[in-house]
């Protein structure tokens, strides 16, 4: 199934992103593009810690599945944020950005998220790495993704708007459990809401 033949459009009105409000870290700062920073849950006590690029459903040299870690403690690996507009650092909520996992490592440069094909067996869209950073467009639709605040934290958001004619599904990235337990990022009706720490 091809994500941009899909029909589920969430109206949303463009603004200048300088009118829009910066995405602010657990110490109140700004979040920027370029630093790293763990994506961790808001909600404690449910199980659940950070996010990490692990081979679950996959199996490919690099990393592809988005998990998160069962253990609280277990933070995961940081990403590194890029803005649509790389000349500003500041990131802002509803604005289109990369993600990547920051892993020194020979998949550095696979690690970057993008929206998985769709999972027939699962009926379910996964969030994975193996995208492209920058250069939007109609041939990079699937690597973008946006930050909304959501409550007393932030949730992601897959609703890119880099290609103005591309007809995109528009859904809330969540957390899937599989029948063995893994806790899987996918698209979803319930927003794992998550905060940003920033590394150094």
């Amino acid at each position: 199934m091809n994500i941009l033949l899909l029909l589920s459009i969430i109206p949303f009105t463009l603004a200048s992103s300088s009118s829009l409000s910066p995405v602010l870290d657990v110490n109140g700062n700004d979040v920027e593009g370029g630093p790293n920073y763990f994506i961790l849950p808001v909600i404690r006590g449910r199980g659940g810690g950070g996010l990490s690029a692990f081979n679950v459903k996959q199996n490919s040299t690099c990393p592809r599945d988005i998990i998160q870690w069962d253990d609280e403690e277990q933070e995961g690996l940081p990403v590194v944020f890029t803005r649509i507009d790389a000349k500003k650092s500041v990131v802002r909520v509803s604005t289109d950005v990369n993600v990547r996992f920051y892993t020194p490592t020979i998949c550095a440069r696979e690690t970057i998220w993008k929206l998985g094909e769709y999972d027939d067996k699962l009926k379910q869209y996964f969030v994975v790495t193996g995208g492209v950073e920058g250069n939007p467009g109609l041939k990079t639709v699937g690597n973008w993704f946006k930050i909304e605040k959501f409550g007393s934290g932030y949730k992601f958001v897959y609703c890119p708007s880099v290609c103005k004619f591309c007809k995109v599904i528009c859904k809330d990235v969540g957390i899937f459990i599989t029948k063995d337990g893994v806790r899987l990022l996918a698209l979803s009706d319930t927003p794992h809401k998550v905060m940003f720490k920033k590394t150094f």
